[in-house]
């Protein structure tokens, strides 16, 4: 099921919808992070037709999620130009995911511009970059399109970068499916690691566009790792579109076990 299905299929409860986290969204033992935080944000938006873009997100993977989900959100705070809204994902073990999330409208005095997220040096164009293998990831990739952003290199560092894209995303609200889509790459320390049991802990977003634009719904998404010490890693992340602007930028905070 893509995830449009799956909120289709949801029914309503108090301040929020219970849903059917699929098996092929699944990362191991729990939802991929991605639809986790997605669901979250689509409670969000619900408590409110006219709310501003959305500028921000902090998300805590608190325990693992599967089968019958309840997703709730409340209003916390809305003033002139930003509402706060908080969202909760709990399963039969408890609570798995929560989060806070930011909208807000244009402040037109600001006369500020600063854009410097620059691509990474020698990213292979999309229509000249390798798809990965269909099979190879964690279960919930088969719901992407993926390819190589970077050419191949001996040299191993803290870094994954590709060109990614959701197979299904109709009828969603654009930043739901970036949402959905900017958690999907593993970890930046991956390739030190191999393959190794890891366990996403909070992440960070930031959207530097009220409305993710891009060409056929792909984006180049990175991590870079910057840290790793006794199983705790930090990394940073990034998403452009395929004109080359940043649409979000993050931090995420991982646990290693291996």
């Amino acid at each position: 099921m893509s995830l449009p299905q799956v909120l289709a299929a949801a029914r309503p409860i108090d301040d929020g919808f219970s849903a059917l986290v699929p098996v092929n969204w699944m990362q191991g033992r729990t939802a991929y992070g991605g639809f986790s935080a997605a669901l979250a944000l689509v409670a969000a938006q619900r408590l409110a037709p006219d709310l501003p873009p959305l500028r921000s997100a902090t998300v805590n993977f608190v325990g693992p999620l599967a089968g019958e989900v309840a997703v709730r959100a409340r209003l916390l705070r809305r003033g002139r130009n930003a509402t706060w809204i908080s969202a909760e994902v709990t399963s039969e073990a408890g609570v798995g995911l929560t989060a806070t999330f930011v909208f807000m409208g244009p402040v037109e005095a600001s006369t500020l511009h600063l854009h410097d997220v620059p691509l990474p040096a020698g990213v292979i164009p999309l229509n000249q970059a390798i798809p990965l293998p269909d099979r190879a990831g964690p279960s919930f990739a088969p719901n992407l399109e993926r390819r190589f952003a970077l050419p191949q290199s001996e040299d191993r560092r803290p870094e994954i970068c590709w060109w990614e894209r959701i197979r299904d995303t109709d009828g969603l609200d654009p930043m739901v499916a970036l949402i959905l889509l900017a958690d999907a790459l593993p970890p930046g320390v991956m390739p030190l690691t191999g393959p190794a049991p890891i366990s996403s802990m909070t992440w960070l977003i930031n959207l530097l566009t009220p409305l993710p634009v891009t060409q056929d719904g792909w984006f180049l998404l990175r991590a870079a790792g910057n840290y790793a010490e006794k199983g705790c890693s930090s990394q940073d992340m990034a998403i452009w579109n395929t004109d080359g602007e940043a649409v979000a930028v993050g931090m995420q905070s991982i646990a290693l076990f291996g």
